[in-house]
């Protein structure tokens, strides 16, 4: 700063310079202050850029080590699409997965099992098929459809009897049938039984083929039957029963069971199964060749095969039986290679159920095939079991 004497007494006149000399020594300190704030400013900078140095060589080591990360942010973006699994069902007859609501009305279809109408056509689509005798020691196959929309035949269709209509309606099946005994047809058109028979009320709904002989050539399919329901105006859906199921099933106390012969009456019903343990199903013999389906030639199987003991009793002319589902009796259960002793009850359902020590016992997951054998001259004779095939 610049200081100027605006007006200099006279007896300092003869000193004139030395205002100058002031100003100068005025000026000369302002200077110093100048350097000095100069100096003071390098001193800053230099040290501003030394902590500069300091804390970027600082930097350059590896930050410590976070022991809390925080949590990974899972949540998809907004856009993302998001897979989704779809609904999963389980199928009241089969214990099986499906897409699908599984309460679709059953079919229940009558199939001969005549040797001439053998291989047969739909089988391996059923969920359940009952064996049965029917007169003349012949027997009689119960096909029940639930699960499938499986567009291939299903046949030869045969007849029905009153104990074939009590099987199928114990799971509120449409019977599909073509004809019936006396004592059946009364208790279809006067008890209000839901059923489709090519002879008295859906013959549209059934074709013959002309590869077979007659009667042994009458056959249809899901889509045709279902079809005749709904014209009927039978009821699409219905509470169907089903049962307890379990992968590892009720045979870890039974006995070996590896092979399984079932004798009925004839000869010509000499009925077989031997255990797949890779497949963990039993395929089905009949007369020790293996009993195909007719359209895609494959081998019957079962993931659990029942066997039931029930009073069997002729009652006409025509060898036609009285066989008694209501009483309950002795039962096999046969799966996974095993074979389990127990009793089969009517339940208050109507489903017949096998019992051991006031249990139901499971079945595996899968399609079961049921045999309604005779008592006489005992249920044990009609079963034999070998622990290797």
């Amino acid at each position: 700063m610049e200081i100027v004497i605006a007006s200099i007494p006279s007896y300092f006149r003869q000193e004139s310079r030395a205002p100058i000399v002031r100003r100068r020594q005025i000026n000369g300190l302002t200077a110093f202050r100048l350097s000095l704030f100069l100096a003071l400013a390098a001193v800053l900078l230099l040290t501003g850029c030394s902590n500069n140095k300091l804390n970027a060589e600082q930097n350059t080591n590896p930050p410590a080590e976070n022991t809390n990360p925080a949590p990974e942010n899972t949540a998809p973006e907004p856009d993302e699409a998001q897979a989704v699994d779809p609904p999963q069902f389980i199928a009241p007859l089969t214990g099986l997965m499906q897409d699908h609501e599984a309460d679709r009305r059953p079919i229940a279809v009558m199939v001969n099992n005549f040797a001439a109408a053998r291989p047969q056509s739909g089988l391996p689509n059923a969920d359940m098929v009952w064996e049965v005798l029917a007169e003349g020691g012949i027997t009689r196959l119960v096909a029940v459809f639930q699960s499938t929309d499986a567009a291939s035949p299903i046949g030869p269709i045969r007849s029905n009897r009153p104990y074939l209509i009590r099987i199928g309606e114990a799971y509120h099946a449409v019977l599909a049938h073509a004809g019936a005994s006396t004592d059946a047809y009364d208790l279809l058109q006067h008890h209000g039984k839901a059923y489709l028979d090519e002879i008295s009320n859906a013959g549209a709904y059934f074709y013959r083929e002309s590869f077979r002989k007659a009667p042994h050539n009458l056959y249809s399919n899901l889509e045709k039957l279902r079809e005749g329901a709904a014209k009927k105006k039978y009821d699409e859906t219905v509470d169907i029963p089903t049962y307890p199921w379990s992968e590892t099933g009720a045979a870890d106390a039974g006995v070996p069971a590896a092979e399984v012969q079932l004798h009925f009456l004839l000869k010509d019903y000499a009925l077989s199964y031997t255990y797949d343990s890779a497949t963990k199903l039993y395929n089905r013999f009949i007369n020790a060749q293996p009993h195909t389906d007719l359209e895609s030639k494959a081998q019957l199987t079962a993931s659990n095969l029942v066997v039931i003991g029930a009073k069997h009793k002729t009652y006409d002319d025509y060898g036609r039986l009285e066989i008694d589902l209501e009483s309950g009796g002795p039962a096999l259960l046969i799966q996974l290679g095993k074979a389990v002793g127990c009793e089969w009850v009517r339940d208050a359902d109507g489903v017949i159920r096998l019992m051991k020590d006031g249990q139901e016992l499971p079945f595996v997951p899968g399609r079961t095939f049921y045999h309604v054998m005779p008592m006489t001259p005992t249920f044990e004779s009609h079963v034999k079991l070998a622990a290797s095939a």
